[in-house]
């Protein structure tokens, strides 16, 4: 049986400078799960206001990230999937696509049905579910392959935030940086959304149901009506990684970054928290971006570089950034057994289908 994995991650320019960014930045935030607005509004916003005046300043951070193999994001992306293809061996092949720009789905996803496999699972590589990262490959997954005359089974996994061998991968990563001092705080940034696209997610009328919207809220543990909630999620997540660490939960902070626009957006917003931290006298935090499976813009620059920056102005003496799984071991481990096991319910799916009939 030919299995296939395709591993998806969100993307990232061809080149640290404003043409390929602005190219980047539109594919990316016209994309109506990203900027859920009407299509006209979101288009004049994206051409006319933010394509123009943000792509300068990001290609300036994004040649700041640069390595001389390129974007860390594709770097770590190409050698995961060779890792990744060595560990599950020759029983499957894997594969690497962008949501956004290159390699892109389409050209993959066009090299897959060449291939006819019989079995593809869908890795969206982002722990938690959002529409706006996991949602948006999902549904271009659907939309490059309807065309398609034959389909293979499929199996996607829509997250993994709670796989056990995910918990324990950043456990090993930061575990180092827990026992190489004592912390004041422990923060972990997740990367924000909106609040009406939670809102519009909730089929239950409990989101961010809590007066007080910094607060966990209803987020504050999982039930039926909301272990689909991206922000319940990565309070979720960050109460596993914090116990997997033996971290006192009072000193655990769950923070959301990287607003865009006026609208509200999750709370508690990471550079508040960071302003809070640090008059109250804190003076050392170790930093987490559990939402990021690979170093990249978001977490070596703004959580890694720019949130240091502004706790020591304001007084903090050390801010420290765990890095992201990239192509360690241990994520590559826990990769396969996320894979094998979505293969296990696949082919038993398949086995009862066949026995049903």
């Amino acid at each position: 049986m030919k299995k296939a994995v395709l591993l998806v991650n969100l993307g990232t320019p061809d080149a640290p400078y404003t043409p390929q960014v602005r190219r980047y930045l539109r594919e990316f935030l016209l994309d109506g799960r990203v900027i859920d607005i009407p299509a006209l509004s979101r288009w004049l916003l994206v051409n006319l206001i933010i394509a123009p005046f943000r792509a300068p300043r990001s290609a300036r951070a994004y040649r700041e990230l640069w390595t001389p193999e390129g974007s860390p994001l594709k770097v770590y992306g190409e050698r995961l999937q060779s890792l990744l293809q060595d560990a599950l061996g020759k029983e499957y092949d894997v594969y690497l696509a962008m949501r956004y720009q290159h390699p892109s789905m389409r050209d993959t996803l066009e090299e897959m049905r060449r291939h006819a496999y019989d079995q593809i699972i869908l890795l969206p590589l982002f722990p938690q579910y959002a529409s706006a990262t996991t949602g948006s490959v999902i549904q271009k997954f659907y939309d490059e392959t309807r065309h398609w005359q034959s389909f293979p089974s499929i199996s996607i996994v829509s997250h993994f935030y709670n796989h056990p061998a995910f918990v324990q991968a950043l456990a090993m990563r930061a575990r180092p940086y827990v026992e190489a001092d004592q912390y004041d705080y422990f923060v972990f940034s997740y990367h924000g959304v909106p609040v009406r696209q939670i809102q519009k997610a909730d089929m239950h009328g409990c989101c961010l149901s809590s007066s007080d919207k910094t607060a966990a809220g209803c987020c504050n543990r999982l039930h039926e009506n909301n272990h689909l909630c991206y922000r319940a999620q990565c309070f979720a997540t960050t109460r596993l990684l914090a116990d997997a660490l033996q971290l006192p939960a009072e000193r655990c902070i769950t923070a959301f970054q990287s607003r865009l626009g006026k609208a509200e957006w999750i709370q508690p917003y990471t550079e508040d928290v960071v302003r809070q931290l640090a008059s109250q006298g804190a003076k050392k935090v170790l930093a987490f971006s559990p939402a990021f499976i690979a170093d990249c813009l978001e977490t070596t620059i703004e959580v890694g570089e720019e949130y240091k920056e502004l706790f020591e102005e304001l007084g903090g003496e050390k801010w420290v950034l765990v890095e992201s799984l990239n192509d360690s071991p241990a994520w590559v481990d826990a990769l396969r057994q996320i894979i094998e096991e979505a293969t296990l319910r696949l082919s038993s799916a398949e086995q009862k289908i066949t026995t049903d009939n």
